[in-house]
């Protein structure tokens, strides 16, 4: 059932595409497989992915904190794209019978309106009114696991004020317990990435891993 579901939303995607424009990317991930990556992607060159790139953070985020039981898409937040530029992120779930299996995403670089937002802004000498700052962390993505997952340990480590070399075993302990609740492990191959950027076996991080979820 899932699979003609997502074959309509794999066209769709490309219809929307080619509706929006080339400013707008449309993206569909297919979770009722293992991967949870992308099988239909239009105007790929906004994010820089491309079809089998995985979930991003923010992906990961609501399927682990299970947001998408109480809401049916998620609008408006910021997204970043690979070479960093600000995009405007949205979701759409796909669900049977309250069972997620698949989510919509369409990313909008808005930078053309913007630079001409600004330009309408510095005529009316308002220029240096500040934007409002953004709630929710910026989405960002990626084209494989090893960049989702290296970029969040790098965070971690940029939280603890330290390199992956100078972790004690506690605070390497402390870091993949901080991963667990961002969904990082979702990912099939996140616990291999996340060992090798710290410098460890495979094997400690499950340990860890363990420790974290029962004391979650």
């Amino acid at each position: 059932m899932a699979g003609g579901i997502l074959d309509q939303f794999a066209r769709l995607t490309a219809f929307l595409g080619l509706a929006l424009g080339p400013d707008y990317e449309v993206a569909l991930h297919d979770l009722t497989d293992k991967h949870c990556s992308i099988i239909a992607i239009a105007n790929s060159h906004v994010s820089g992915r491309s079809v089998g790139a995985p979930l991003t953070n923010v992906a990961l985020q609501i399927l682990k904190d299970g947001s998408y039981l109480r809401s049916d898409y998620l609008l408006h937040y910021p997204g970043l794209s690979q070479e960093g530029k600000p995009l405007q992120s949205s979701t759409f779930f796909l669900k049977e019978e309250e069972k997620l299996v698949g989510m919509l995403c369409i990313n909008f670089d808005d930078s053309r309106y913007r630079a001409v937002s600004q330009a309408v802004l510095q005529l009316c000498q308002a220029a240096g009114l500040e934007e409002p700052e953004e709630a929710r962390a910026p989405e960002r993505f990626h084209n494989s696991i090893q960049g989702v997952a290296g970029e969040a340990v790098a965070q971690a480590l940029a939280g603890l004020g330290r390199e992956a070399g100078q972790l004690t075993p506690e605070q390497r302990q402390q870091l993949v317990a901080a991963l667990e609740p961002q969904g990082i492990f979702l990912l099939k191959g996140a616990v291999k990435e996340v060992a090798q950027a710290l410098g460890c076996s495979q094997a400690t991080v499950y340990r860890y891993l363990s420790q974290a979820r029962r004391e979650g």
